[in-house]
């Protein structure tokens, strides 16, 4: 898939987001990159990514202060390898970026495991 596609698939799952997120997404960045190099990998103690929150939550005392804008990664070629048909990719890039604007709003990788469980239950 071409990147300009993907990046349209990106487009939509961020119209998705209900709007009332969105609104606390007004200081961040949603970059797309083909692949996390081996330092950033290395930097988060990960053999792999689909997707990295690097910022100050919303959640911070003085989130709305910092200088430099939060900022969400995509990371195309991982993706694109694990979700090989267009509905997957689909699913997978929303899900992706709905787990890093969670962490954006504060939510630990414990509590949405936590959610996904009542969720399901």
């Amino acid at each position: 898939m071409r990147r300009n596609r993907f990046e349209r698939l990106v487009d939509r799952a961020i119209e998705g987001i209900p709007a009332r997120f969105r609104d606390a997404m007004a200081n961040l960045a949603i970059v797309v990159e083909d692949e996390p190099d081996p330092d950033l990998l290395a930097s988060v103690h990960a053999r792999g990514l689909l997707g990295l929150y690097q910022g100050v939550p919303r959640t911070a005392y003085g989130a709305d202060h910092v200088p430099l804008p939060s900022k969400i990664t995509l990371f195309r070629g991982p993706l694109m390898r694990l979700y090989r048909t267009p509905d997957a990719l689909i699913d997978g890039v929303r899900e992706t970026l709905d787990h890093e604007v969670a962490h954006h709003l504060g939510i630990s990788d414990e509590r949405l495991v936590e959610l996904r469980r009542q969720r399901a239950g």
